[in-house]
């Protein structure tokens, strides 16, 4: 349940519908759906297991899985490579955290009733040149993460997520039915699931990987760390399955509740980072008892926001406290506090250093472009490899059980030859282009 925390948050209903509005709608959302399925759940699956397997920390357990198969020890970079691009996805995903919060307070405090889209895109854009506003809220949700982290995480995280999440998905499926008493319904649906194939392009099938990735948790430490705490007699498979299926339900439900609004609204479905910001508070000021819907749906986003920060954090703090030998609490204080700095770049980057720019990007784009879909593709592909091709057949058996022998046989044949390839392709003509 703390994985499935981990994995359903921000990257779904935040970035889900941006990323799918800025690369062409159901065409991008048919390729990432086929990169969940057949790429993100078996190394999902891998991931989990060699976490389970090395009992420790990304780079201890790599570490300690290639000193049992015989080969350099070396390979723990891969577990340092997945904890740099954590840290640097954090550097910008505390500064949107931090919107959510800021927006559960003024949804709460009837700040968007009979608010229209002009008002709504004000509203946002006032809060963008707010930077000493926006790194009160940043700096709240990290230290509130920081003392979850110090306090355990399952006792807390899996206590919330059990009762949270399920009414996070029944809020949601409650304003995608709002949505469908409005003709914008079918013109939204059709956006998401009706795909105009001559909008593929290379640069789109890496952004659905890295999409795919960055929504399930691959490649960024988290489910290693999860998988280290998941006791024996769990079935990697079935929790793996859960989370891609709460993930991927979560994230259509998304598409569902944001694009039939862009549409009623008139506005731009590539709206960008700020699109949902832009749109759920026109929805809400225009619900009867909007205030408390707005205040409640921002409440469970302020969780999702959190627990999805935990799963970032944890691998963080975890392997600082064994590099200096330092209790949790003591490295979850500097880790977080170090994260407060970090994202300061990122909330400057909309304001003061907006106009700092490199190859087009500015520095939040540029963090995103090399964490996302670069980084993250990376590191899935090192953890493929690196099960494929390192640790043992019989090791991976042991951890990991599937209800057939040949199911076994194929997963592992995707992971050792099949899936390198795929990512390395997509990653370079990606790149390429």
């Amino acid at each position: 349940m703390a994985a499935v925390g981990f994995a359903i948050g921000l990257g779904n209903i935040w970035r889900f519908p941006y990323i799918t509005g800025e690369n062409g709608g159901a065409a991008f959302v048919l390729v990432y759906l086929g990169c969940v399925l057949l790429i993100g759940l078996p190394i999902l699956i891998a991931e989990i297991a060699l976490g389970r397997r090395g009992q420790g920390d990304p780079p201890t357990s790599f570490s300690a899985l290639a000193r049992s198969a015989g080969v350099s020890e070396r390979w723990a970079w891969v577990g340092h490579l997945n904890l740099m691009t954590a840290f640097l996805i954090m550097a910008t995903y505390a500064t949107v955290a931090g919107w959510v919060l800021a927006y559960l307070w003024s949804a709460s405090s009837n700040q968007f009733t009979g608010i229209d889209p002009a008002g709504a895109s004000d509203y946002f854009a006032r809060l963008l040149e707010e930077p000493s506003r926006m790194f009160l809220w940043m700096a709240l949700g990290l230290f509130t993460t920081g003392m979850i982290i110090a306090g355990g995480v399952q006792q807390g995280i899996e206590r919330a997520v059990r009762f949270l999440m399920p009414l996070l998905f029944v809020l949601m499926l409650l304003l995608v039915g709002f949505n469908a008493t409005h003709p914008s319904f079918g013109a939204g649906f059709e956006y998401l699931f009706r795909p105009d194939f001559g909008r593929l392009t290379p640069a789109v099938f890496l952004a659905a990987v890295g999409q795919a990735f960055f929504s399930i948790g691959v490649a960024m430490a988290g489910m290693m760390i999860f998988g280290s705490y998941l006791p024996k007699g769990q079935s990697i498979v079935r929790c793996g399955l859960l989370i891609i299926l709460a993930d991927t339900l979560i994230a259509l439900l998304a598409g569902l509740m944001i694009f039939p609004l862009v549409f009623r609204y008139g506005l731009d479905p590539a709206g960008g980072v700020g699109l949902i910001f832009k749109v759920l508070p026109v929805a809400f000021g225009q619900l009867p008892y909007g205030s408390l819907v707005g205040g409640l749906f921002f409440l469970l986003l302020s969780v999702a926001a959190i627990t999805s920060m935990v799963g970032f954090v944890e691998p963080l703090v975890a392997t600082f406290a064994r590099v200096k030998a330092i209790s949790r609490i003591r490295s979850a204080f500097y880790v977080t506090s170090s994260l407060v700095a970090v994202s300061l770049v990122s909330i400057l980057s909309y304001s003061t250093w907006s106009e700092l720019r490199l190859w087009g990007l500015d520095l939040n784009g540029i963090t995103d472009f090399v964490s996302n879909q670069v980084m993250l593709p990376v590191g899935g592909l090192m953890i493929a490899v690196f099960a494929g091709w390192v640790v043992s057949k019989q090791v991976l058996a042991d951890e990991i059980q599937f209800s057939a022998p040949w199911q076994f046989s194929l997963w592992h044949g995707l992971i050792k030859g099949l899936l390198p390839l795929a990512i390395l392709v997509i990653l370079i003509s990606g790149l390429a282009g």
